[in-house]
């Protein structure tokens, strides 16, 4: 059996983290969801259309919002009683945060950023997975009866199939210490529109684009192409943008049908969280720009004077 840690955001069902339990049942007939905390019951019917049977639900009064070590330590308790071969999440940051604690408790290896996964005998099991932002990749093999593996996300295209959805519910034992870190409040604007992991256009703004004003016409032109704005790692450390718009290795890894790429060079850690996406188009000053070597297509000038052209005709045309 493989245990998937599915992760939801007080009800709403991530989209990335499906992708493991896609993963998992192509290698398992017997594939079994953990939730945490009770908000995850709206989740349900989703993940069912996922092919989950059976999904466990931790629910403790403390579980109000996302607590990793807690999360962890319910996980831990399906371990004891479950004894499943692998433990299987995707890479988000929270995937990964709460498939770290489970490796640092039961002190054991975990395998990050997975491609594909080969059990094997006698507690080796083989791993396929990216190294250096995905410029090349590893097979390795994990040393330990329980395979920790965390998937790359966009890695496994999330698959539908129809689950029964069969939920039981577990409080899990937990002291004060496990929820010493979780999500106490919320500040700040409401989040508006569609979010960078489920947008299938984002146009993305970095240095090239002057400073924060220069995210104005990003803006309009994400609307009117009814996307997300995205943003390189140099435009957050600025403070022009806030990391939750940030794509890339430190960020939110996207697969969008159409990434517009607005005055990013295109370094290593941005392009790890953009290269899946289906079409690029690049719009940089320098025609020698690594991001030019993923673009599928190149628009060389200041995109601080094209933007707005592009605006104006992408307006046009819709009218």
């Amino acid at each position: 059996m493989i245990l998937v840690l599915v992760d939801h955001d007080r009800g709403v069902l991530d989209a990335t983290s499906v992708q493991a339990l896609t993963a998992a049942r192509a290698l398992d007939s017997d594939v079994e969801v953990l939730l945490v905390g009770a908000a995850g019951r709206d989740a349900v019917a989703e993940l069912a259309t996922y092919g989950a049977d059976t999904i466990h639900l931790a629910v403790h009064d403390t579980l109000t919002d996302y607590a990793p070590l807690a999360s962890a330590k319910a996980a831990l308790e399906l371990v004891s009683s479950r004894s499943p071969r692998g433990i299987f999440t995707t890479g988000t940051p929270r995937g990964n945060e709460v498939l770290a604690h489970i490796a640092a408790i039961l002190d054991a290896p975990m395998a990050a950023e997975v491609l594909s996964v080969t059990f094997g005998d006698a507690g080796v099991h083989e791993v396929v997975r990216n190294r250096w932002g995905g410029n090349l990749t590893e097979t390795a093999r994990v040393h330990n009866d329980l395979l920790l593996a965390a998937f790359a996300p966009h890695a496994i295209r999330a698959e539908n199939a129809t689950g029964a959805g069969n939920v039981t519910e577990f409080t899990p034992n937990l002291d004060a210490a496990d929820t010493a870190v979780r999500v106490i409040d919320r500040t700040g604007g409401a989040a508006t529109g569609v979010g960078l992991a489920e947008a299938r256009v984002i146009v993305s703004g970095g240095r090239g684009v002057g400073g924060p004003e220069g995210f104005d016409v990003i803006e309009q032109l994400a609307d009117l192409l009814s996307g997300a704005v995205g943003c390189s790692r140099v435009v957050t450390s600025n403070g022009w943008r806030p990391h939750s718009e940030q794509v890339g290795q430190t960020g939110t890894k996207v697969a969008p049908d159409l990434y517009i790429a607005c005055g990013i060079s295109g370094a290593t850690q941005h392009i790890a969280g953009c290269r899946t996406s289906k079409t690029i188009i690049a719009i940089n000053t320098d025609k020698d720009a690594p991001i030019m070597g993923y673009a599928h297509y190149a628009v060389i000038g200041d995109a601080q004077t094209i933007l707005p052209e592009l605006v104006a005709a992408t307006r046009a045309a819709k009218e």
